[in-house]
């Protein structure tokens, strides 16, 4: 697999805010899928060696994706998706909570809210992903916790799922 896929992930610690920008050798329906079918997003949302098992997935303004990841200890890490909007092959957007088993919100953990543009032509995607946070300190938790380098082994878990395909 190659490694050497454009990718820029910068932090705005000013209005709390990530974005990723990230090219995939695909075309924009097959990198819009996987952000958008259950059986796709659990085969790359989880950086290894962590898997994603949806639970529901309603793909739809208003909607909820419910999941977990699983440890290979057999943890579990609960989370829900709220999406607010869709426009299909173009942007979506959610707001992310961590949950109890029962897809309740968690409340000891921030909330982000996120937009992902797609754009592209023939074989060649590019993804924005702006990731918004309601303050300085919930980012910095966020990023504590190893959000950069596992939403980045998570991306490149897709440009192997997209080469399998």
């Amino acid at each position: 697999m190659e490694n050497n896929r454009f990718m820029d992930f910068t932090i705005d610690k000013i209005n709390a805010i990530v974005h990723v920008k990230r090219e995939f050798r695909a075309s924009v329906a097959r990198v819009w899928a996987a952000w958008s079918q259950a059986e796709l997003l659990d085969k790359w949302w989880a950086p290894r060696p962590y898997v994603a098992i949806t639970r529901s997935l309603d793909f739809r303004e208003g909607g909820q994706w419910i999941y977990s990841m699983v440890g290979p200890e057999g943890d579990e890490h609960f989370c829900r998706v709220d999406y607010k909007a869709i426009q299909p092959l173009q942007s979506m957007s959610w707001l992310d909570a961590f949950t109890n088993a029962e897809g309740e919100q968690n409340v000891e953990f921030p909330r982000s809210d996120w937009h992902i543009e797609f754009s592209g032509e023939h074989e060649l995607t590019m993804i924005h992903v702006k990731i918004k946070h309601e303050k300085l300190s919930d980012l910095e938790r966020i990023l504590e916790m190893g959000f950069k380098d596992g939403f980045t082994m998570a991306l490149y878990n897709l440009d192997e799922l997209l080469e399998q395909s």
